[in-house]
């Protein structure tokens, strides 16, 4: 087994690549070893000196470490506690605990067809590019004119997020949706 790695924006953050399916559909967000017991594979990652967040998209796992550590000492390790994981052929997730984040928060009301079109940008258009980057987006709201959107994996955290919240997820929404005047971010 060859597990790839990527660097990704955030340089507290790797992207790891299994060359396999690490999860069927969804994505699952482990900001602190705090419920990572639900998911073998986050738990032995968590087991590594330095851990501080992991997260799982389709087919790849990114790594966050402290800044008390550097890659070069943590990274063969988490290399070789994927691919214990995956040769072992345990799951990814546990038992009934299996059902990844599906991406947004479910909305209701008035808003419901602006609601959707957001969604629609989101799901089309940003987070394919943001899981390129080793993470993910999810909408958590729309209150008067104001998007609320919580970053993931390797997104969370990193220097350039407000960046791309701002100019690049505010700018293609306003485009679209002329309801939409704002882009905040949102710690879950």
């Amino acid at each position: 087994m060859f597990i790839q790695t990527e660097s990704t924006p955030n340089p507290a953050t790797l992207k790891f690549l299994p060359g396999q399916t690490v999860l069927e559909m969804g994505t699952a967000d482990f900001p602190s070893a705090v419920g990572a017991e639900v998911s073998p594979l986050a738990a032995r990652i968590f087991a590594v000196d330095g851990v501080s967040g992991v997260f799982f998209g389709t087919d790849f796992v990114t790594v966050t470490k402290t800044d008390a550590v550097e890659w070069d000492h943590i990274k063969p390790a988490l290399l070789g506690a994927i691919m214990e994981h995956f040769q072992s052929g345990a799951a990814v997730m546990a038992g009934d605990t299996a059902q990844p984040n599906s991406g947004h928060a479910e909305h209701t009301g008035e808003d419901g067809e602006i609601v959707g079109q957001i969604k629609e940008l989101l799901d089309s258009r940003v987070r394919p590019a943001v899981a390129q980057d080793g993470g993910d987006i999810t909408f958590h709201g729309f209150e008067r004119g104001i998007v609320y959107l919580h970053m993931q994996g390797a997104c969370a955290g990193c220097p350039s997020s407000t960046l791309t919240l701002k100019m690049g997820i505010e700018n293609l929404l306003r485009h679209y949706i002329p309801e939409v005047t704002e882009v905040r971010p949102v710690a879950v």
